[in-house]
């Protein structure tokens, strides 16, 4: 299983709604791609710019076929990536 956790930070606050809906798009396409074991978006109660992206992948080729599909190159990579400050974190999880 592949483990990924995603912080994001809006540049511009005036653009927190516009990456919230974009984000909630993304979640929902993503969802429903082979190997998806869970995608949940996360937004801030304390830093209303914060949003986390939690992802489990069944396999690195599940993975690598979500960057080709439609909620990564058609919402998240020309949409959300601009308007944000991305940090990747791939995780092991505990057991």
């Amino acid at each position: 299983m592949i483990c990924l956790n995603v912080l994001l930070t809006a540049k511009d606050p005036a653009d927190v709604p516009k990456i919230r809906d974009l984000l909630a798009e993304a979640m929902r396409k993503s969802r429903a791609e082979p190997g998806c074991l869970r995608f949940d978006v996360y937004h801030s109660s304390a830093e209303p710019r914060r949003f986390t992206l939690v992802e489990h992948w069944a396999s690195q080729e599940a993975l690598d076929a979500h960057r080709l599909a439609e909620a990564y190159t058609q919402v998240y990579k020309p949409h959300v990536m601009p308007l944000v400050d991305r940090e990747g974190h791939p995780s092991t999880l505990l057991e």
